[in-house]
């Protein structure tokens, strides 16, 4: 009984052992919920929050009124953390009346950043 529970053992760790060399497991990052959020949202006035890239990291633009800005944003806690004008900004799923917008007060599928800034998917 005891040679047989060695021999799983051993082929166990040999099973272990065989993966793929070549990979770099260093670059290994799992998807996020966040991922999801790629794409335009769109906010009253011609606003709008695009977010590009994927995995956790990515691309943020903001279009305001004074015209359009990037920051680089990262997945945290079901968020995406950026910062902007000293200021760190969390982006975060919300519907229309979250938003504390009352031209999205209506809608489901929406991004907040803050208070007054929000954007939704129709």
């Amino acid at each position: 009984m005891a040679r047989i529970r060695l021999i799983a053992f051993v082929a166990a760790l040999v099973l272990l052992g065989c993966g793929d060399r070549n990979a770099d497991s260093g670059s290994i990052k799992t998807l996020s919920a966040t991922d999801d959020w790629v794409g335009t949202w769109n906010g009253p006035e011609g606003t709008f929050l695009r977010i590009d890239g994927g995995k956790g990291t990515y691309e943020i633009t903001v279009q305001n009124l004074d015209g359009p800005r990037s920051f680089r944003g990262s997945a945290l806690g079901g968020q995406v953390r950026f910062e902007r004008d000293g200021i760190k900004e969390a982006i975060r799923a919300t519907n229309g009346a979250d938003t504390g917008m009352k031209w999205l007060a209506g809608k489901s599928n929406c991004l907040t950043v803050r208070p007054g800034e929000g954007y939704c998917r129709d």
